[in-house]
């Protein structure tokens, strides 16, 4: 590989003794997979640098599916995650891994993945927005395209007040149904958009992008959602109970 790389860590470890092993998210490369040798020696300067929300810049050279890296610089510092944020991201990472294939370029993906990163950093309020959009870029991207502003069933255009029924592979269908795969044209609007004003639009956009992931991951959880049920409880026992 010739030339220097933009990238995020996400995923790493120990190889050997003294070697790590990284799954890496790069601007133009997609994810790929590389042995940093040395990294987990004392004297390593790499520590540091080859964390996740660290952005790097990185060199790597190899013919096979897992490379050598060769080279290794840290832009900045890591981007700072703490408490339900770093569950968050650490969720971002785990889908990125598991549903992107090796060594296919997505470089405006890269760019959805540095802009939410940033938003859950800069979090003041719910981390959920960000992590919509961020699903919604990826099915985007993954070639899982979805009109939701049109009825699949006529091709008029949605109506705020109806409800429509989610069919996979065809779209949204007009339905007096209501179930789990039921939604307003309201929060179709909002999906379209990918601005979700209030907890309806957000709870919505959750139930949907689960439903359309669920192919992309099959049958088996993700380990960053069952760290952070384990961080709730956790959580709320330190809650000191209000005092009246």
């Amino acid at each position: 590989m010739e030339g220097w790389q933009r990238a995020f860590v996400l995923h790493g470890r120990p190889w050997s003794e003294t070697s790590l092993m990284l799954d890496l998210f790069t601007e133009n490369h997609g994810r790929v997979r590389v042995i940093s040798k040395g990294a987990r020696s004392k004297r390593s300067h790499l520590k540091g640098a080859l964390q996740p929300f660290t952005p790097l810049l990185v060199r790597w050279g190899g013919r096979g599916e897992v490379k050598t890296l060769r080279n290794v610089e840290a832009v900045s510092l890591a981007l700072p995650l703490s408490g339900t944020t770093l569950y968050c991201g650490l969720y971002v990472n785990e889908l990125v891994a598991r549903v992107l294939e090796h060594e296919t370029p997505f470089p405006e993906l890269f760019f959805d993945y540095l802009h939410c990163i940033q938003s859950l950093a800069q979090a003041n309020g719910s981390p959920e927005p960000a992590l919509r959009q961020f699903e919604l870029a990826l099915l985007g991207h993954l070639g899982y395209g979805v009109d939701f502003l049109h009825c699949a069933g006529t091709g008029e255009e949605i109506e705020d007040g109806m409800t429509y029924s989610y069919r996979e592979e065809k779209g949204f269908i007009a339905s007096l149904v209501i179930n789990q795969r039921s939604f307003t044209g309201r929060q179709l609007r909002a999906l379209a958009e990918r601005d979700f004003p209030d907890g309806d639009t957000l709870r919505a956009a959750k139930r949907f992008t689960r439903m359309a992931l669920k192919p992309w991951l099959g049958g088996k959880p993700l380990k960053s959602q069952e760290l952070f049920r384990q961080f709730i409880p956790k959580k709320r026992a330190e809650t000191p109970d209000r005092q009246e």
